[in-house]
């Protein structure tokens, strides 16, 4: 596997692990539990995402395919105003000023 592969993976496995010991839903469509600012989330925001990415990027890299490096800008830019951007308002409804304050200490993507 290629190392763009490994590090999205490390940064999906570590996503899911603090969400696990913080006790919340990871499905987007449930209820927020609590808000995650520990372990990898003390360093991006998105780290789920961010592991996404960069398999799929690390895919077209190994794989050779121009068509899915061309890809990964349009990907990137579904996943930042598509997703995180309806994710990001959710959770500021839901936990107001602490998501706020965590915004401002903590970058989007790293």
């Amino acid at each position: 596997m290629g190392p763009l592969i490994l590090i999205g993976l490390a940064l999906f496995a570590a996503g899911l692990r603090n969400f696990s010991r913080a006790a919340t839903l990871l499905p987007t469509n449930k209820p927020a539990r609590v808000l995650v600012t520990t372990g990898i989330y003390r360093w991006t925001r998105n780290p789920i995402y961010l592991g996404f990415f960069l398999v799929y990027g690390g895919i077209g890299v190994v794989a050779q395919s121009t068509w899915g490096l061309v890809l990964t800008l349009p990907l990137a830019f579904l996943i930042r105003y598509g997703v995180v951007a309806r994710e990001e308002a959710y959770l500021e409804r839901r936990f107001g000023g602490a998501h706020l304050d965590y915004k401002r200490r903590v970058r989007r993507w790293l």
